[in-house]
C-alpha cells in the first residue's frame, strides 16, 4: 500500500477496515475485513473484580494524550511472549498523523514520571477503534482500558471495536460478532455526536461508577 494518507485511512475506517503489517523490518502495509470481530461494549463492560480494587486504589497516575508516539512505540517493542509486531514504521507515522488531527488518542498510565502502560486508538464519530496495548506494570493496560472506557461513555460514544477476540478481552465481556453485525453497529455509531474530549479526567471510583450507570 503505497503513498497511504489519514484522509484514506478514515475512509476505511468508516467501511470496517483497519491497517497491519506483517512484521515490525516489513514496510509493507495491508487492509485488514475480518469476517468477525471482537467488540467490547460499552453499555455491559465487565469489570472483574480484583481489577476493580486496582482501579479504586489508583496505583497509577492516569493521563490522556500526553506521550502518544511513546505508547505507540512501547506497544510495537518486544514483550515477554510476544516475539513480533504487526506496527511498523510506516503504521507509527500515520498514527502520528492521526494523533495531531484529534483522531488517535493514547491513554496511560504514569508513576514516579514513567510511563508503564498504556493502549491508543483512533475515534471517528461515534466509533473508537482500539489498536494495541502494553504493560510494564501489573494491571497497567488494564486500567488504561478501564479509563478508556469511562471516557468514551462520558462522551456518547457506541461502539469500541477490539478487532480480535482473544482469552484477554474476553473478561471484559468481549463479543465476537459477524461481518454484517458489525457493519450495522458500526453504522450507527458513525452518526452518533460523541466527544473523546468532553470529559474531564477521572479517579478510579468515579471511572468505574460512570462504567457502572451505563450497565
Amino acid at each position: 500500500m503505497d503513498a497511504f494518507t489519514t484522509r484514506e485511512l478514515l475512509a476505511c475506517y468508516a467501511r470496517g477496515i483497519f491497517p497491519m503489517a506483517d512484521a515490525r523490518d516489513d514496510d509493507r502495509v495491508f487492509l485488514i475485513d475480518p469476517e468477525r470481530r471482537g467488540v467490547i461494549p460499552l453499555a455491559g463492560f465487565h469489570v472483574p473484580r480484583r481489577l476493580a480494587r486496582a482501579v479504586r486504589a489508583d496505583p497509577f497516575e492516569v493521563r490522556v494524550d500526553t506521550a502518544f508516539a511513546q505508547v505507540v512505540a512501547a506497544c510495537a517493542d518486544e514483550a515477554p511472549g510476544r516475539s513480533e509486531t504487526w506496527i511498523n514504521g510506516p503504521i507509527e507515522q500515520l498514527y502520528s498523523q492521526l494523533h495531531a488531527e484529534g483522531h488517535a488518542h493514547s491513554v496511560e498510565c504514569w508513576r514516579g514520571g514513567e510511563l508503564l502502560g498504556g493502549l491508543y486508538g483512533v475515534s471517528l464519530a461515534g466509533a473508537f477503534f482500539g489498536e494495541s496495548m502494553f504493560s510494564r506494570a501489573r494491571e497497567a493496560s488494564k486500567v488504561a482500558l478501564v479509563h478508556l472506557v469511562a471516557r468514551l461513555v462520558a462522551g456518547g460514544f457506541t461502539l469500541l471495536d477490539a478487532q480480535f477476540m482473544t482469552d484477554h478481552l474476553a473478561q471484559f465481556g468481549t463479543q465476537e460478532i459477524p461481518r454484517p453485525e458489525y457493519q450495522r453497529r458500526l453504522a450507527r455509531a458513525l452518526v452518533a455526536d460523541a466527544d473523546f474530549g468532553r470529559p474531564r479526567l477521572y479517579d478510579g471510583a468515579a471511572a468505574l461508577q460512570v462504567i457502572s450507570q451505563a450497565s
